[in-house]
């Protein structure tokens, strides 16, 4: 019989990209929306993916609907991708943000304790937990966050791992550090930058508005982070791992190469805009995936140059 998986919140970047690796590796693959009825699932399709995972509403508002959705599955491993995915949205929705993170990880964990679920649990951290970051952070590294979105990540770690030692479950967190893809949507700066630079080298006299470019982050390659996502869940003790390139580029830097690779000057289309800078801002974060390559061998290939091509190619 082939391993079922289920992927809450399989309908975003990771989820996709994860559904299509697990798929290859002969999963049986179940993801959840809100309603699986309605929901568009473009990043499957896109993929050419959503035909074959088996799709299921699911209110993550309520521990009773996870249990009822687990006890009908029974899947072996659970990824748990779900929740607002936009530190500068978190700032104006901080409630929401902390509901839909720690308050779905807690429902998750909860269902799978009541029921003595032998599922092996993965949760989507983030480096935003870690705040500023002089040097990289590991996973022994403190939490500092800066932003909403930062302390319900810190607050759904800190659960993940509480759940672990005091119940002995098998849950893990990811810690991942941005990773981009064709699939994000434009409200993540990178792609913003991308479209607009098409954009421009195809004719368009406007400009790019930007916040602080002078920001500096460990930027990586989604289909990468999924592959270790699955090497976390495979690995024969459950533990916590840093995933991130251990590279940092600035912003500035990033929409440079974009506009180089298009053969723009970046400084003749961007504007500086206050409107678009955060109340509270990290000006460094940057990982060390050391643990990951030493006891996972995973390691991130592809680089910033790459990266950015891929994407500029996904819209030519």
């Amino acid at each position: 019989m082939p391993k079922k998986a289920l992927i809450i919140g399989v309908s975003g970047q990771d989820g996709a990209y994860l559904s299509e690796l697990l798929l290859g590796k002969g999963y049986e693959v179940h993801g959840t929306s809100r309603d699986h009825k309605t929901a568009s699932f473009e990043n499957l399709r896109r993929l050419a993916v959503w035909e074959n995972v088996i799709t299921h509403s699911l209110l993550l508002g309520s521990v009773e609907e996870v249990r009822r959705l687990l006890k009908a599955i029974d899947p072996d491993e659970i990824y748990n991708l779900a929740g607002q995915t936009s530190v500068s949205r978190s700032f104006e929705r901080p409630l929401e943000t902390f509901n839909s993170i720690a308050g779905v990880t807690i429902n998750i964990l909860e269902a799978m304790r009541l029921d003595n679920s032998k599922a092996r649990f993965f949760n989507a951290g983030s480096g935003e937990m870690f705040g500023e970051t002089p040097v990289p952070a590991s996973e022994e590294t403190p939490a500092n966050p800066r932003s909403p979105y930062g302390v319900a990540k810190a607050a759904a770690f800190h659960l993940v791992k509480s759940y672990r030692e005091a119940y002995g479950l098998f849950t893990t967190t990811g810690i991942l550090f941005s990773h981009e893809s064709p699939l994000r949507p434009e409200s993540f700066v990178i792609q913003k930058i991308v479209n607009a630079a098409v954009k421009i080298a195809n004719g368009s006299k406007e400009k790019l508005k930007l916040g602080n470019v002078d920001i500096n982050r460990d930027w990586g390659w989604a289909p990468e982070y999924v592959d270790a996502m699955w090497r976390i869940v495979q690995h024969k003790k459950a533990e916590d791992f840093v995933i991130a390139t251990g590279k940092v580029v600035s912003l500035k830097e990033y929409v440079e190469i974009i506009f180089n690779e298009l053969g723009l000057d970046a400084n003749n289309n961007i504007v500086a805009s206050t409107e678009l800078m955060r109340p509270c801002e990290i000006t460094n974060s940057v990982g060390c995936a050391n643990k990951a390559t030493r006891e996972l061998e995973w390691v991130a290939k592809v680089d910033i140059k790459r990266i950015a091509s891929n994407l500029i190619r996904s819209l030519k």
